[in-house]
């Protein structure tokens, strides 16, 4: 796991310097390999039924986003999914972080470009959301985006907010990566309601 994790770091960069930061052209770095992991041993039993995790966990609301980067040199447009595990991480330097799936076809295609864009969800943008959960579709078809400033990523259009990164670092965590992003660029709208994501079902703030 750590020989994986050194792996990533050596083909990102040192992330020590701004300056080098934003000089470097975007790594294109190997997604990790995905390994059959188990949380407990084929002996023991699980502390919680993964359904109970889930109807636990449910009652945590949270923000919904859209992850997405430009196609790497050969591959067939950009790539992009839907994603609900996004926060801030870090004020100096600015990161941010997310939480992809080891099962995700799409993570590898955002690790081959070394950057992405997140896109923060509206109320009234669940339909978008869930474009962007499906598999195997054209995620993109119909959706209007332009190049995000600092990295090409696609910036989807009427986003309150958005977040340009490079990728600077990936880190396990069971059957998840943990993708830690160094903002080199932002913006916001400054209005409108974020769409929410509570129990399985969408919602918004009450006015």
């Amino acid at each position: 796991m750590a020989a994986t994790v050194v792996r990533y770091l050596r083909s990102a960069g040192s992330p020590t310097s701004a300056a080098t930061a934003a000089a470097r052209e975007p790594s294109r770095i190997d997604a990790l390999p995905r390994p059959d992991l188990r949380a407990v041993g084929e002996d023991e039993r699980a502390p919680v039924s993964p359904a109970e995790f889930r109807a636990v966990l449910g009652n945590f609301a949270s923000g919904v986003t859209v992850i997405t980067a430009p196609g790497a040199k050969g591959e067939d447009g950009p790539a992009g999914f839907a994603c609900q595990s996004f926060a801030s991480l870090s004020l100096d330097p600015p990161l941010v972080t997310f939480m992809v799936a080891r099962t995700s076809t799409t993570w590898p295609r955002i690790a081959r470009a070394g950057v992405f864009c997140v896109n923060i969800l509206g109320a009234e943008q669940g339909g978008l959301c869930r474009s962007f959960a499906v598999s195997g579709a054209d995620k993109f078809a119909g959706v209007a985006h332009t190049p995000a400033p600092a990295t090409g990523s696609p910036q989807l259009e009427a986003v309150p907010a958005w977040i340009d990164c490079r990728i600077h670092a990936v880190h396990t965590g069971g059957d998840h990566l943990i993708v830690v992003g160094r903002v080199e660029a932002m913006g916001a709208a400054g209005e409108g309601a974020p769409l929410l994501f509570h129990k399985g079902r969408f919602g918004r703030l009450a006015d």
